[in-house]
């Protein structure tokens, strides 16, 4: 793994919030209730450093997506700050510097795609786009440089993302992305539509981009065992609010937060004579259109205790990279 502890910020997420809805739908009227809001993200607050690869985890609905799209701008945020390197606000940038700052990588790659082009050509209109040089560079050269960083032969030049593998059709999105040179791309699910040798491979791709070119991921996943072979730091998120941070080895050595235990046991293991005790969670999931005066995860915590229910904790330090969300941290 590449040394990022010395690298500059390059991107600050500050207190970021994102609400839908507001508009009284059909059932609240009829039913005499006020217009209902979902809370997807709840001051959520991180930071990337140059080269650095930062894991989003947690369940379906949690807020992972929805921050990734927050922070590079295709859902605009109900509240809170994001900062590029230097203190400058993500939404001053011109839609171009954006765009050259950030990319973004999506889950499907045949539906992120356009399907009347052909590899060759949507590769050139990135590049004749968003590059100002692009009359005075050699648009086929820097297709095949393009195509050579992510694996894929030239032949595919000519040919239509209906006729490619899924595992090629993803490579082509990372190549894409690549065009414009960005310091940051955000990742989302972008191996989760393919099978396991397949994702090895994309993994692969991604460490040695980062190896050779000190881009950052913001890299999204509800696979724990990718998250742990590709990231340097890792965020768990539940309910809209990050309840666990920190290095790899701290959230896969030494977990803290109850809802990161019953994550990591339930982490398949290859070796069938191999039993390891696993979590069950019982309980409820809150509706995230509720506000709770206490721990999101109390109602399906082995652990919850009265006061949890009546006092909503903050980010409470382990170490100096490690913190989670637990007012019963010292006792479990």
């Amino acid at each position: 793994m590449v040394k990022v502890s010395d690298s500059p910020v390059l991107l600050t997420v500050d207190k970021l919030e994102k609400r839908f809805g507001g508009r009284r739908r059909l059932g609240d009227i009829l039913g005499g209730k006020s217009a209902s809001v979902l809370h997807a993200l709840k001051g959520v607050s991180l930071h990337v450093k140059k080269g650095e690869i930062v894991g989003v985890v947690g369940e379906s609905g949690c807020g992972k997506s929805t921050l990734g799209k927050c922070i590079i701008g295709l859902q605009r945020p109900s509240g809170g700050t994001v900062t590029w390197s230097g203190g400058r606000p993500v939404e001053q940038l011109s839609r171009f510097e954006r765009s050259t700052r950030m990319q973004m990588v999506f889950q499907d790659p045949y539906s992120s795609l356009n399907p009347r082009f052909p590899i060759g050509g949507m590769l050139k209109e990135a590049l004749a786009t968003h590059r100002t040089t692009a009359a005075r560079i050699d648009l086929n050269a820097e297709v095949d440089r393009l195509l050579g960083i992510v694996g894929l032969p030239l032949s595919l030049k000519q040919k239509y993302p209906y006729a490619l593998s899924g595992g090629q059709r993803q490579r082509v999105s990372i190549a894409r992305a690549l065009a414009v040179k960005p310091e940051l791309i955000i990742a989302d699910e972008p191996v989760s539509a393919l099978d396991a040798s397949v994702q090895a491979q994309i993994i692969n791709l991604f460490e040695e981009i980062r190896r050779q070119l000190q881009v950052a991921f913001v890299f999204v996943a509800h696979d724990l065992n990718v998250v742990k072979r590709v990231s340097d730091r890792v965020l768990v998120m539940y309910l809209g609010e990050i309840v666990e941070e920190g290095t790899k080895e701290d959230i896969f050595s030494t977990p803290r937060h109850p809802y990161t235990r019953a994550l990591l046991s339930a982490i398949p293991i290859a070796d069938p004579s191999v039993r390891l005790p696993s979590t069950i969670l019982e309980g409820e999931l809150p509706d995230p259109h509720d506000t709770m005066a206490g721990c999101a995860f109390s109602s399906r915590c082995p652990y919850v205790k009265e006061p949890c229910r009546q006092s909503h904790p903050g980010l409470t330090g382990v170490s100096d990279t490690h913190r989670a969300r637990c007012i019963r941290l010292a006792e479990i």
